[in-house]
Protein backbone atom coordinates (compact mmCIF):
# COMPACT_ATOMS: atom_id res chain seq x y z
CA UNK A 1 0.00 0.00 0.00
CA UNK A 2 1.41 3.66 -1.02
CA UNK A 3 2.23 5.99 1.45
CA UNK A 4 -0.57 8.37 -0.31
CA UNK A 5 -2.98 5.89 0.63
CA UNK A 6 -1.97 5.07 4.56
CA UNK A 7 -2.21 9.06 5.14
CA UNK A 8 -5.73 9.71 3.05
CA UNK A 9 -8.56 10.26 5.26
CA UNK A 10 -11.08 7.75 5.58
CA UNK A 11 -14.69 7.98 3.56
CA UNK A 12 -17.46 7.99 4.78
CA UNK A 13 -18.72 10.09 7.86
CA UNK A 14 -15.60 11.24 8.94
CA UNK A 15 -14.90 12.63 5.95
CA UNK A 16 -17.72 14.43 5.46
CA UNK A 17 -17.56 15.48 9.35
CA UNK A 18 -14.10 17.01 8.47
CA UNK A 19 -15.60 18.65 5.25
CA UNK A 20 -18.23 20.22 7.30
CA UNK A 21 -15.91 21.52 10.32
CA UNK A 22 -12.72 22.06 9.15
CA UNK A 23 -13.11 22.86 5.38
CA UNK A 24 -14.94 26.77 4.99
CA UNK A 25 -14.68 26.33 1.21
CA UNK A 26 -17.30 24.10 0.98
CA UNK A 27 -20.94 25.43 1.57
CA UNK A 28 -21.95 23.19 4.36
CA UNK A 29 -18.38 24.48 5.90
CA UNK A 30 -19.23 27.85 5.40
CA UNK A 31 -22.58 27.66 6.97
CA UNK A 32 -20.99 25.61 10.00
CA UNK A 33 -18.47 28.38 10.80
CA UNK A 34 -20.32 31.38 10.48
CA UNK A 35 -22.69 29.63 12.88
CA UNK A 36 -20.01 28.54 15.43
CA UNK A 37 -19.00 32.18 15.13
CA UNK A 38 -22.09 33.78 15.89
CA UNK A 39 -22.20 31.10 19.09
CA UNK A 40 -19.30 32.39 20.35
CA UNK A 41 -19.55 36.08 20.53
CA UNK A 42 -23.37 35.09 21.90
CA UNK A 43 -21.41 33.10 24.52
CA UNK A 44 -19.01 35.86 25.40
CA UNK A 45 -21.64 38.70 25.77
CA UNK A 46 -23.48 36.14 28.38
CA UNK A 47 -20.19 36.12 30.44
CA UNK A 48 -19.63 39.78 29.92
CA UNK A 49 -23.59 40.33 31.30
CA UNK A 50 -23.26 37.79 33.62
CA UNK A 51 -20.16 40.23 35.44
CA UNK A 52 -22.53 42.87 35.74
CA UNK A 53 -24.06 42.53 39.02
CA UNK A 54 -27.86 44.51 38.41
CA UNK A 55 -28.04 42.31 35.23
CA UNK A 56 -27.05 38.84 37.40
CA UNK A 57 -29.28 39.58 40.01
CA UNK A 58 -32.02 40.05 37.44
CA UNK A 59 -31.56 37.07 34.76
CA UNK A 60 -28.62 34.74 36.77
CA UNK A 61 -30.82 31.99 36.11
CA UNK A 62 -31.35 32.37 32.56
CA UNK A 63 -27.57 33.45 32.05
CA UNK A 64 -26.98 29.87 33.67
CA UNK A 65 -28.77 27.95 31.32
CA UNK A 66 -27.34 29.83 28.29
CA UNK A 67 -23.32 29.37 29.58
CA UNK A 68 -24.11 25.54 30.14
CA UNK A 69 -25.90 25.30 26.62
CA UNK A 70 -23.12 26.85 25.11
CA UNK A 71 -20.53 24.63 26.90
CA UNK A 72 -22.23 21.58 25.62
CA UNK A 73 -22.57 22.70 22.30
CA UNK A 74 -19.22 23.25 22.52
CA UNK A 75 -17.78 20.28 23.93
CA UNK A 76 -19.74 18.56 21.61
CA UNK A 77 -18.11 20.53 19.03
CA UNK A 78 -14.83 19.98 20.27
CA UNK A 79 -15.27 16.28 20.42
CA UNK A 80 -16.53 16.27 16.75
CA UNK A 81 -13.55 17.91 16.02
CA UNK A 82 -11.22 15.17 16.93
CA UNK A 83 -13.45 12.66 15.39
CA UNK A 84 -13.32 13.58 12.36
CA UNK A 85 -8.98 13.90 12.39
CA UNK A 86 -6.99 10.59 12.01
CA UNK A 87 -4.48 12.43 14.38
CA UNK A 88 -6.52 14.16 16.65
CA UNK A 89 -3.38 14.68 19.08
CA UNK A 90 -1.35 16.88 16.89
CA UNK A 91 -4.92 18.80 17.04
CA UNK A 92 -5.13 19.08 20.66
CA UNK A 93 -1.93 20.72 21.26
CA UNK A 94 -1.94 23.14 18.65
CA UNK A 95 -2.95 26.62 18.92
CA UNK A 96 -6.91 26.12 18.03
CA UNK A 97 -6.83 22.98 19.89
CA UNK A 98 -5.60 24.66 23.00
CA UNK A 99 -8.32 27.61 22.55
CA UNK A 100 -11.41 25.06 21.73
CA UNK A 101 -10.24 23.64 25.32
CA UNK A 102 -9.99 26.70 27.12
CA UNK A 103 -13.40 27.81 25.59
CA UNK A 104 -15.01 24.95 27.53
CA UNK A 105 -13.12 23.76 30.69
CA UNK A 106 -13.91 27.00 33.17
CA UNK A 107 -17.39 26.03 32.96
CA UNK A 108 -16.53 22.70 34.72
CA UNK A 109 -13.91 24.03 36.75
CA UNK A 110 -16.62 26.81 38.01
CA UNK A 111 -18.47 23.61 39.20
CA UNK A 112 -15.27 23.67 41.98
CA UNK A 113 -13.88 27.29 41.35
CA UNK A 114 -16.70 29.87 41.02
CA UNK A 115 -15.00 32.67 39.91
CA UNK A 116 -13.06 30.41 36.86
CA UNK A 117 -15.84 30.53 34.56
CA UNK A 118 -15.12 34.44 33.71
CA UNK A 119 -12.11 32.73 32.24
CA UNK A 120 -14.71 32.13 29.49
CA UNK A 121 -13.64 35.32 27.59
CA UNK A 122 -10.86 33.29 25.83
CA UNK A 123 -13.67 31.50 23.54
CA UNK A 124 -13.44 35.22 21.90
CA UNK A 125 -9.81 34.03 20.48
CA UNK A 126 -11.47 31.11 18.62
CA UNK A 127 -13.58 34.35 15.88
CA UNK A 128 -9.85 34.13 14.64
CA UNK A 129 -11.28 31.45 12.51
CA UNK A 130 -13.48 34.09 10.50
CA UNK A 131 -10.26 34.83 8.41
CA UNK A 132 -10.56 31.21 6.92
CA UNK A 133 -14.70 30.94 6.78
CA UNK A 134 -14.50 34.37 4.81
CA UNK A 135 -12.09 33.48 3.04
CA UNK A 136 -10.05 36.01 3.69
CA UNK A 137 -6.50 34.86 2.93
CA UNK A 138 -4.77 38.09 2.82
CA UNK A 139 -5.67 38.49 6.16
CA UNK A 140 -3.60 35.44 7.15
CA UNK A 141 -1.20 36.49 4.83
CA UNK A 142 -0.54 39.43 6.82
CA UNK A 143 -0.65 38.18 9.92
CA UNK A 144 1.91 35.65 8.56
CA UNK A 145 3.91 38.76 7.91
CA UNK A 146 3.63 39.69 11.75
CA UNK A 147 4.39 36.67 13.33
CA UNK A 148 7.49 36.43 11.24
CA UNK A 149 8.49 39.95 11.84
CA UNK A 150 8.41 39.31 15.18
CA UNK A 151 10.12 35.84 15.31
CA UNK A 152 12.85 37.57 13.68
CA UNK A 153 13.30 40.64 16.21
CA UNK A 154 13.02 38.27 19.33
CA UNK A 155 16.66 38.88 19.91
CA UNK A 156 16.67 42.53 19.55
CA UNK A 157 13.80 42.98 21.46
CA UNK A 158 15.03 40.82 24.04
CA UNK A 159 18.50 42.67 24.33
CA UNK A 160 16.27 45.96 23.70
CA UNK A 161 14.36 44.71 26.85
CA UNK A 162 17.11 44.03 28.75
CA UNK A 163 19.00 47.33 28.52
CA UNK A 164 15.55 49.06 29.91
CA UNK A 165 15.55 46.91 32.76
CA UNK A 166 18.61 48.11 33.71
CA UNK A 167 18.18 51.39 32.77
CA UNK A 168 15.11 51.16 35.40
CA UNK A 169 17.27 49.45 37.94
CA UNK A 170 19.76 52.26 37.59
CA UNK A 171 17.11 55.34 37.99
CA UNK A 172 15.28 53.98 40.65
CA UNK A 173 18.66 53.81 42.32
CA UNK A 174 19.33 57.34 41.46
CA UNK A 175 15.59 58.59 42.46
CA UNK A 176 15.86 56.62 45.79
CA UNK A 177 19.42 58.83 46.69
CA UNK A 178 17.83 61.92 45.55
CA UNK A 179 14.82 62.00 47.36
CA UNK A 180 15.17 59.33 50.04
CA UNK A 181 11.95 57.48 51.83
CA UNK A 182 10.81 60.73 53.48
CA UNK A 183 9.16 61.52 49.53
CA UNK A 184 7.68 57.65 49.50
CA UNK A 185 10.45 56.17 47.67
CA UNK A 186 10.62 53.80 50.47
CA UNK A 187 13.51 51.49 48.89
CA UNK A 188 14.88 50.66 45.86
CA UNK A 189 12.55 48.28 44.40
CA UNK A 190 9.55 50.97 45.06
CA UNK A 191 11.72 53.44 43.06
CA UNK A 192 12.18 51.09 40.37
CA UNK A 193 8.77 50.39 39.40
CA UNK A 194 8.30 54.21 39.75
CA UNK A 195 11.12 54.42 37.18
CA UNK A 196 9.05 51.77 34.80
CA UNK A 197 5.95 53.87 35.58
CA UNK A 198 7.57 57.13 34.49
CA UNK A 199 9.52 55.56 31.28
CA UNK A 200 6.39 54.01 29.91
CA UNK A 201 4.80 57.38 30.29
CA UNK A 202 2.23 55.62 31.94
CA UNK A 203 2.40 57.92 35.22
CA UNK A 204 0.27 56.23 37.79
CA UNK A 205 0.74 59.51 40.39
CA UNK A 206 0.86 57.18 43.08
CA UNK A 207 4.71 58.36 43.48
CA UNK A 208 5.80 61.84 42.55
CA UNK A 209 9.34 63.37 43.32
CA UNK A 210 9.45 67.08 45.70
CA UNK A 211 12.96 67.74 45.19
CA UNK A 212 14.11 70.25 42.10
CA UNK A 213 17.02 67.42 41.79
CA UNK A 214 13.90 64.78 41.79
CA UNK A 215 11.63 66.26 39.13
CA UNK A 216 15.18 67.31 36.93
CA UNK A 217 15.65 63.31 36.55
CA UNK A 218 12.39 62.83 36.31
CA UNK A 219 12.17 65.12 33.44
CA UNK A 220 15.04 63.14 31.94
CA UNK A 221 13.33 59.71 32.13
CA UNK A 222 10.18 60.83 30.62
CA UNK A 223 11.77 62.07 27.54
CA UNK A 224 14.05 59.14 27.50
CA UNK A 225 10.97 56.94 27.88
CA UNK A 226 9.82 58.90 24.62
CA UNK A 227 12.46 57.34 22.70
CA UNK A 228 12.13 54.27 24.47
CA UNK A 229 9.04 53.13 22.89
CA UNK A 230 9.94 54.35 19.38
CA UNK A 231 12.50 51.84 19.46
CA UNK A 232 11.00 48.17 19.44
CA UNK A 233 8.37 49.62 16.58
CA UNK A 234 11.62 50.57 14.26
CA UNK A 235 12.87 47.24 14.89
CA UNK A 236 9.70 45.22 13.94
CA UNK A 237 8.64 47.59 11.13
CA UNK A 238 12.08 46.65 9.74
CA UNK A 239 11.46 42.80 9.66
CA UNK A 240 8.50 43.70 8.41
CA UNK A 241 9.62 45.35 5.16
CA UNK A 242 12.27 42.35 5.16
CA UNK A 243 9.17 39.77 5.17
CA UNK A 244 8.49 38.28 1.65
CA UNK A 245 4.64 38.18 1.17
CA UNK A 246 3.25 34.36 0.86
CA UNK A 247 0.22 33.25 -0.34
CA UNK A 248 -1.74 31.12 2.16
CA UNK A 249 -4.21 28.68 1.43
CA UNK A 250 -7.20 28.28 3.83
CA UNK A 251 -7.31 24.64 3.70
CA UNK A 252 -7.49 22.66 6.68
CA UNK A 253 -5.16 19.44 6.84
CA UNK A 254 -7.65 16.37 7.04
CA UNK A 255 -5.30 14.75 9.80
CA UNK A 256 -4.26 17.05 11.87
CA UNK A 257 -6.20 20.21 11.29
CA UNK A 258 -2.73 22.37 10.70
CA UNK A 259 -3.65 25.39 8.71
CA UNK A 260 -1.08 28.11 6.78
CA UNK A 261 0.10 25.78 3.93
CA UNK A 262 0.90 27.14 0.53
CA UNK A 263 -1.82 26.76 -2.26
CA UNK A 264 -0.14 24.08 -4.25
CA UNK A 265 0.84 21.99 -1.34
CA UNK A 266 -0.19 18.43 -1.95
CA UNK A 267 1.00 17.15 1.81
CA UNK A 268 1.01 19.03 5.28
CA UNK A 269 3.97 20.13 6.40
CA UNK A 270 3.25 19.24 10.39
CA UNK A 271 2.47 15.76 9.66
CA UNK A 272 2.82 14.96 6.25
CA UNK A 273 -0.93 14.01 5.41
CA UNK A 274 -2.30 14.40 2.30
CA UNK A 275 -4.26 17.23 1.68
Amino acid sequence: MSNGAINRPESGWRSRLHEIIFESDTRAGRIFNIILSLAIVLSVIAVLLDSVHSIRDRFGTLLFIIEWFFTILFTVEYILRLLSLRQPRRYAVSFFGIVDLLAIVPTYFSLIFPGAMYFLSFRILRLLRIFRVLKLSEYLRDAQIIVNALLASRRKIGVFLLTVLLLSVIMGSLIYVVEGEQNGYTSIPTSIYWAIVTMTTVGYGDLAPQTPLGKMLASVIMILGYAIIAVPTGIVTVEMSRSQIRRVSTQACPDCGAEGHDPDARFCKYCGGVL
